[in-house]
């Protein structure tokens, strides 16, 4: 908390300490108190300290300007689910204008002040000061962006004649804090919706997992069931579908959800939701569920009600046969090259290390491959030439011999000519050609025939790599540009032509997944809203580790560090290991472990997709 603040400009920092004596609270300038541990300052509370709660303190009487503005910083970073004590700072104006709801800005080191004394009134009933600091984030609505900049806010301070008191009569929009103080305070969650331009074989919808960020100690599980009934963020909104009726809601006068000692939550709703047949309801469970089941307390089941009416059920062994989630699905195997450059496999999840040749073509040998990918379903795979220059397609189930190539580039040397490929859910194969004349991402419908040429506003530079996520709306891509590197999320849309031939396939709402990042050797999905990479920051040395699809670093410890990596494989079920060529050739990372070799000979590890 007040460690993330600092005075600036010649003053001397402030940092808000509060003691409780003999049941009485002392108060010098303003604090924030724990509910719970030993006597002591408070500094910035560590995230991993789930017993310890923050509670503003209200401002003192005579406190100066600088006092009611760091109270003020100080009660934002509490746990008041209001911020009725942060309001108490303000002007009853202010207070009635302010939505701190709406934006949350996140600093490296929370907001420093400067005084303003040249906007100072000579009546002395206003003082001025700016908010400084360096913006790593802002969130908007719940949904994380990353911002990277300087940070300069100004706050105005209003002296009422009557009381003498100081306020704050221009505070800033939103709420502004530290890196540290936010990750105390917000949890991240994926919310879930289901494709709204794809699906499986099988029929079943195919969950997208939305992230946003809820207040970890201010009744998270109600927020996050808020969340998903008012629908996804902006950015996912034209990929994505909700099942509750437009216009669903909590039912008025329901304030906390919480589930029974059976793990079951029961959630009412209003009236629109009062008409939905039992399999529209048990989709709207399924998205309660999925969203829920990684909070704490769990959830293992969901109910929901409308008025006096039961209107559906729904448990988790039953919730992964209404909807398909990328993390639920096991891959059979693991795919890699051998030394010869034929596709071989292992059984996933085992510790044999013998591989075995696929059937088809592709693990006779028929071409030497340089990079894979295999189906989803595993039917299918898709290999680029040792060289580059050509994309082959071969069936893993029957007997076949391989065609033509699918997609051929012209590029002058191997790292301008053809990426590795990704299957999205869809079963449609996406390839980007690296080759400067002519080149670009390209999607084969159904993995055969006639390449597409998929249209990437905004691109600013080559694609050197492409994965599609399990859920076939998002793909990750490593774009490069004057010698750097940046990975780079965007959304696949496909709109259908007048004349009823192929759709129009785009890739749009490019956003940055790690800003800090200019070096990306590797990059593979590992959940349903996650990616480990392998990549090295400005000044630093090549790591592996695991970003968020909204740019935020997630929750949990990178894995373990590894030598000389080439490539990565993971799998969106994260209880899968991790998969990596290195300078000792295949290896992997069982949970928990350390990396174990595979076998000495070999190279382009992937799990199916």
């Amino acid at each position: 908390m007040g460690g993330d603040r600092k005075g600036r400009a010649g003053r001397a920092p402030v940092r808000a300490t509060a003691y409780a004596v003999c049941g009485a609270v002392l108060l010098a300038g303003c604090a924030s108190m724990p509910d719970s541990g030993d006597l002591r300052g408070v500094e910035s509370t560590p995230r991993q300290d789930s017993q310890v709660r923050v509670f503003a303190m209200p401002p003192r009487e005579g406190a100066l300007p600088s006092e009611i503005v760091q109270g003020f910083l100080e009660a934002l970073t509490s746990d008041d689910p209001t911020y009725a004590t942060a309001r108490q700072y303000l002007t009853k104006q202010a207070s009635a204008n302010w939505r701190p709801e709406r934006s949350t800005t996140v600093l490296a080191d929370g907001p420093g002040t400067e005084a303003d004394r040249e906007a100072d009134r000579e009546d002395g009933d206003d003082y001025s000061f700016t908010l400084t600091g360096t913006r790593v984030a802002t969130l908007d609505e719940q949904s994380y962006t990353p911002s990277p900049g300087s940070y300069r806010q100004p706050v105005h301070l209003k002296r009422d004649r009557k009381t003498g008191q100081w306020r704050i009569d221009s505070p800033p929009p939103g709420v502004v804090m530290g890196q540290s103080d936010f990750q105390r305070n917000y949890v991240a969650v994926d919310k879930y919706y289901f494709a709204s331009n794809g699906g499986q074989e099988s029929g079943m919808p195919v969950a997208v997992a939305d992230p946003v960020f809820v207040r970890e100690r201010v009744n998270p599980m109600t927020q996050v069931v808020r969340s998903v009934l008012a629908g996804p963020t902006k950015w996912l909104r034209p990929v994505v579908r909700s099942s509750f009726p437009t216009g669903t809601a909590l039912a008025n006068g329901t304030t906390t959800l919480t589930p029974d000692d059976q793990n079951k939550l029961t959630v009412p709703l209003n009236a629109n939701a009062a008409r939905v047949g039992r399999g529209k309801c048990e989709e709207m469970a399924a998205q309660l569920l999925f969203t829920l089941q990684r909070l704490t307390p769990a959830v293992d089941e969901v109910e929901l009600t409308s008025g006096n009416r039961h209107l559906c059920s729904l448990s988790e062994d039953r919730a992964d046969a209404i909807a398909v989630r990328g993390s639920q699905k096991h891959p059979e195997y693991l795919y890699f090259l051998d030394g010869g450059g034929r596709l071989v496999r292992l059984a996933s999840g085992t510790s044999g290390v013998k591989p075995d040749p696929v059937p088809g073509p592709l693990g006779e040998g028929a071409v030497q491959l340089g990079a894979v990918a295999v189906s989803r379903d595993e039917h299918e795979a898709a290999g680029v030439a040792a060289d580059g220059g050509s994309l082959y397609v071969a069936s893993l189930v029957s007997a076949s011999s391989l065609d033509g190539s699918l997609v051929t580039s012209k590029g002058k040397t191997r790292q301008e000519r053809l990426t590795t490929p990704s299957w999205d859910a869809r079963g449609d194969l996406w390839v980007a050609d690296r080759n400067p004349s002519g080149g670009g991402l390209f999607v084969l419908a159904d993995g055969s025939g006639k390449p597409l040429r998929v249209a990437v506003p905004g691109l600013d530079g080559t694609i050197r790599d492409v994965r599609v996520a399990a859920d076939g709306v998002r793909i990750a891509l490593v774009v490069e540009q004057g010698g750097k590197q940046s990975l780079v999320i965007g959304r696949i849309e496909r709109t259908d032509t007048k004349d009823g031939g192929q759709p129009e396939v785009s890739v749009l709402g490019l956003r940055s997944a790690g800003p800090e990042l200019e070096e990306i050797t590797a990059v593979s999905w590992a959940g349903d809203s996650r990616l480990v990479v392998v990549a090295r920051e400005q000044g630093g040395v090549q790591q592996m580790r695991y970003v968020q699809v909204d740019g935020s670093t997630p929750e949990g410890p990178a894995p373990a560090a590894l030598t000389g990596v080439k490539e990565i494989a993971a799998a969106e079920d994260d209880r899968v290991p991790l998969v990596a060529h290195s300078v000792d050739g295949i290896v992997r990372l069982p949970s928990g472990g350390q990396w174990e070799k595979v076998v000495k000979e070999g190279s382009a590890p992937v799990y199916p997709g």
